[in-house]
């Protein structure tokens, strides 16, 4: 895997990280560097500890499933993304919360970083991914974009979550259409 690729899906990774804290920054009347860190550090942590997990029983379940890994990463890339696309289309208004208090932050890492975990079993199924490095770029990528999104949310407010999921949802789309593509023969990047 390719250095713009893992940032192109780091990127499409952290798109629910970066909505969710558009909505605490929505919900912050004052932010100071210590929201930035928390979010940061909340988002990006378990952005990097789930595909770490996923890595490991990917690996453990691999010679099960070695003749269909690309369809496994298509499927499971190509889910978690039409999911992010179907969530970026729903009107429904999300509760703007303000704490960041230990449980809020744990429910709200957890539930943003679930489709890295399953990122991280197609990472165990492809041949050239460093696993250290992709979940360390991966958890630093959204430590960014979730400071990045508490500021956009606190200026701007929810005018880009919706799109942000969208793009992340897409971007995890293209990659598992370009595994299935290259293991088919049809590609070659």
């Amino acid at each position: 895997m390719s250095l713009l690729e893992l940032f192109v899906l780091a990127v499409g990774l952290s798109m629910d990280a970066f909505a969710v804290s558009v909505c605490k920054g929505l919900s912050t009347q004052k932010i100071e560097i210590r929201h930035y860190l928390c979010v940061g550090a909340w988002f990006g942590g378990f952005q990097a500890l789930m595909p770490a997990i996923g890595y490991l029983l990917g690996s453990t379940f691999e010679k099960y499933i070695t003749s269909i890994d690309h369809w496994v990463a298509f499927v499971l890339l190509c889910f978690i993304g039409g999911n992010m696309v179907r969530e970026s289309r729903e009107q429904d208004a999300d509760e703007a919360d303000s704490s960041f208090g230990f449980k809020t932050m744990l429910v709200m890492a957890v539930a943003t970083s679930i489709d890295a975990l399953a990122v991280g079993i197609t990472f165990a199924l492809l041949p050239d991914v460093n696993i250290v490095a992709a979940v360390s770029f991966i958890g630093v990528t959204t430590f960014a974009l979730s400071a990045v999104g508490l500021k956009v949310g606190n200026v701007f407010g929810l005018k880009y979550k919706s799109k942000a999921e969208l793009a992340g949802g897409v971007i995890l789309i293209l990659i598992g259409s370009k595994i299935l593509l290259e293991h088919l023969g049809i590609i070659n990047f």
